[in-house]
């Protein structure tokens, strides 16, 4: 009995591990101070808001495909840097008039990790941002510049449909990767079916 609770434990700890590095390394980032005294001072705030604001269990898939995850911060960069563009063009641009659009996007998996890092990786390319999520339903709601016919609207939903897919080849579950080649499949059967 008495293994059995410390095997839960460490397994407890172990899955935890990742967000408690994470929380160490944000504290160094926002003191910009990469140094022993720094790394200690992040493990007692690590410490502290692991104890005192306890969350549920981050569950992570324990799955992680190194190939998948360099080609998803390579696209997440080439993105960033094309939004940039984009969006000083079309605010130095004096023809320019960009539509916006406020865009529904059903997500495919019923993962909340998978659903914020959706919704970071969105907000942070230039021209969206995250307006609300909708928990229950797996739907992100985003404020898009540039999105103003509904060819536009459909492109920018697909878009982030495939950044989420590109997250779940990377770090998700072999449910949800499941659930997204499945996806997939229809989104092609029934392109092929409209164009029939």
């Amino acid at each position: 009995m008495g293994t059995d609770i410390r095997r839960s434990a460490l397994t407890g700890i172990w899955r935890q591990l990742p967000f408690f590095l994470w929380l160490i390394a944000l504290w160094m980032l926002l003191w910009g101070q990469f140094t022993v005294l720094a790394f200690l001072t992040g493990v007692v705030v690590a410490v502290f808001v692991t104890s005192v604001f306890r969350l549920p269990p981050v569950e992570l898939s324990g799955r992680l495909n190194p190939w998948w995850l360099l080609v998803f911060l390579l696209q997440f960069l080439g993105a960033v840097v094309k939004g940039s563009l984009v969006v000083a063009w079309q605010v130095v641009s004096p023809r320019s008039q960009p539509g916006v659009s406020v865009v529904a996007v059903p997500l495919v998996t019923d993962d909340d990790l998978i659903m914020a890092h959706v919704g970071v990786t969105a907000s942070l390319i230039p021209g969206s941002l995250v307006l609300e999520t909708d928990r229950d339903r797996r739907i992100l709601y985003l404020h898009v510049l540039g999105a103003s016919t509904d060819a536009e609207v459909e492109a920018q939903r697909r878009l982030v449909q495939r950044w989420e897919a590109r997250l779940v080849r990377a770090v998700g579950s072999r449910a949800q990767l499941g659930a997204i080649r499945a996806s997939q499949a229809d989104v092609r059967t029934s392109v092929k079916g409209e164009r029939s």
